[in-house]
């Protein structure tokens, strides 16, 4: 997996992570650095973490399905994308509540919650042989700058575009699930 596909994916990955700091962003009101540095942190933290975990697991199973990892690989980022896409188009996804709270109880649920994806991810980067350690760095460092900005704008715009974020991150994975597919079918 290249530069350019693993930021791909780690902003599809963060599209979630996003969109409530956006949400919460709108919630707090007058933001300060340390509203920024705590959404960065535990998105960012959590979106390096889970697919660790996720890259862990598959490495257990990994040499049995090699031969379909491509396979793999697609049918995951474009079931992750699509629920993604789904929430988005059919608002099926829990709205953060009014409370603006940034307790560690508050952002543990929300930074499990945005980084489900994450841990199939991470399944699928095992099948994909991925160097893990700079993979996850990466992904955790993009989401801490979309969740500190989110907080930002949310504060700013409010949270008229976590609908479009959302999907955009859904259609990002989608399509890198296709291109890792064809990529594949093509060697």
């Amino acid at each position: 997996m290249g530069l350019l596909e693993l930021f791909i994916l780690a902003v599809g990955l963060s599209m979630d992570a996003f969109a409530v700091s956006v949400c919460k962003g709108l919630s707090l009101g007058k933001i300060r650095f340390k509203h920024m540095a705590t959404a960065g942190l535990w998105f960012g933290g959590f979106q390096a973490l889970m697919p660790t975990i996720g890259f862990l697991l598959g490495r257990s199973f990994a040499d049995m399905v090699t031969k379909y990892a491509h396979w793999i690989a697609f049918v995951l980022l474009v079931l992750i994308g699509a629920n993604m896409l789904k929430e988005a188009l059919l608002g099926e996804e829990e709205k953060p509540d009014a409370d603006a709270s940034m307790s560690a109880k508050k952002m543990f649920m929300l930074a499990i919650a945005t980084s489900i994806d994450a841990l199939a991810v991470g399944v699928t980067f095992a099948f994909l042989e991925v160097h893990i350690v700079p993979a996850v760095s990466f992904i955790g460092a993009v989401t801490f700058v979309f969740s500190a900005a989110g907080i930002k704008i949310g504060s700013i715009f409010g949270d008229k575009y976590k609908t479009k974020a959302e999907a955009c991150g859904g259609i990002i994975l989608i399509l890198l699930g296709i291109k890792i597919l064809v990529e594949a079918l093509m060697k």
